[in-house]
């Protein structure tokens, strides 16, 4: 683990909107545990962690983010600009790990106490939009294709800087975190493969079946 991020209260680009947390800034450690429902539950699955807009963002399925230093670099060389670990609001900012070659489902082993469950991709937003502040940045992030990965927590713990993660199992589907993303984002092929591989939360498996039908509406 190279770095772990935590996000206080902060006021959106230009003073409008609920406050947001994606600002984070490392740490030494984090405290994580289950945050509960993402309506009326803890947000942010990290302890101190502060999330605003908990309609969309937080919850069981989203308590912790985490992006790869190898993609945030990629993204550093393509942008000209430096990126420092929490950029993009990620709880966990990893090395020598594949977040975005994780299957949804996916245990991990992070450090001596935690276990988490990988369970979706990130779905960027007009917050993130304005803390990047690059135009069209939506529309880039989206076709790279690799928005790192939410994970549920399943044993809580502390996590500190320079943690190991083990990859204790993965189950046996070959939905991978990008598929999902690509989902989401309107590739209805493979929307079609995750609802037929049923290995989303059945929240957000309603919500894709949903879109599907949208989409596919005569």
């Amino acid at each position: 683990m190279l770095s772990v991020n935590v996000g206080s209260a902060q006021a959106q680009p230009g003073g409008k909107g609920l406050p947001t947390g994606i600002g984070k800034q490392p740490v030494d450690h984090i405290d994580v545990r289950d945050p509960g429902p993402k309506h009326g539950g803890e947000g942010s699955g990290v302890t101190g962690d502060f999330i605003g807009d908990r309609q969309h963002h937080g919850g069981s399925l989203q308590a912790l983010y985490a992006f790869a230093r190898e993609e945030l670099d990629g993204w550093q060389e393509r942008l000209g600009r430096e990126l420092p670990n929490g950029m993009f609001g990620e709880n966990l900012t990893t090395q020598g790990i594949e977040v975005d070659a994780a299957l949804i489902g996916e245990r991990w082993a992070i450090g001596p106490e935690v276990v988490a469950v990988v369970t979706a991709p990130r779905i960027p937003c007009v917050t993130f939009a304005a803390r990047m502040g690059e135009p069209g940045w939506l529309k880039t992030f989206a076709a790279h294709g690799l928005s790192g990965a939410y994970l549920a927590i399943e044993t809580p713990g502390r996590i500190s800087v320079g943690a190991e993660i083990e990859v204790l199992s993965r189950p046996d589907h070959d939905v991978v975190v990008p598929v999902v993303f690509e989902a989401f984002m309107g590739d209805l092929d493979a929307a079609r493969h995750v609802l037929d591989a049923e290995v989303l939360h059945s929240v957000e498996h309603e919500s894709l079946r949903r879109h599907v039908e949208r989409r596919s509406a005569p």
